[in-house]
């Protein structure tokens, strides 16, 4: 299968879309140990910067291989990244999933759903995937209210890692 031209995300109401780059690294690095962001990311676990490094390579050569990795939220006016999303891969055996991460300093304002709106029909228009999955622990009930509003439903629970984790998935139409 021939793959599609790599094409920019729309860019959304409040903010544009762009891959990370190297020089995101402090920001990047900012909200992975950031405690709200870590604590269901990351299992709570603060992450060396040197692991930031090997993530923001590795989403580098994602996109330039399938044309998908970690994505920088950046608002119109200040260029101020205002948190992550994208598509990672998860899990033994390994899975791609939808995952998203808000500032704290900007929860509650609609960006985790509006990014994540966007990289969902990038996901089906660009990627062709007829189905994206996203997961998350029992109690991150904040996600959870984002996958639904996003019209996802739910497809399975299951303890992973001694973790209480909730998948759920959405349908290309």
């Amino acid at each position: 299968m021939e793959q599609k031209p790599f094409e920019m995300p729309k860019p959304c109401s409040r903010f544009s879309l762009r891959p990370f780059r190297s020089d995101d690294l402090d920001d990047l690095h900012r909200l992975f140990t950031d405690p709200g962001i870590r604590r269901y990311l990351f299992d709570d676990v603060e992450l060396p910067r040197s692991q930031t490094e090997e993530i923001l390579a590795e989403s580098a050569r994602l996109f330039a291989e399938k044309g998908f990795g970690l994505w920088a939220p950046a608002e119109h006016r200040t260029s101020r990244i205002l948190g992550f999303c994208g598509y990672w891969f998860f899990f033994e055996p390994p899975e791609l999933q939808l995952l998203y991460g808000i500032d704290p300093a900007f929860w509650g304002r609609g960006y985790a759903a509006e990014a994540a709106a966007e990289l969902i029909r990038y996901g089906h228009e660009q990627l062709d995937m007829d189905r994206i999955i996203a997961a998350t622990d029992v109690p991150n009930t904040a996600s959870i209210k984002v996958m639904e509003k996003l019209g996802m439903v739910f497809h399975k629970r299951a303890v992973v890692d001694g973790k209480d984790t909730v998948w759920y998935r959405h349908d290309r139409n």
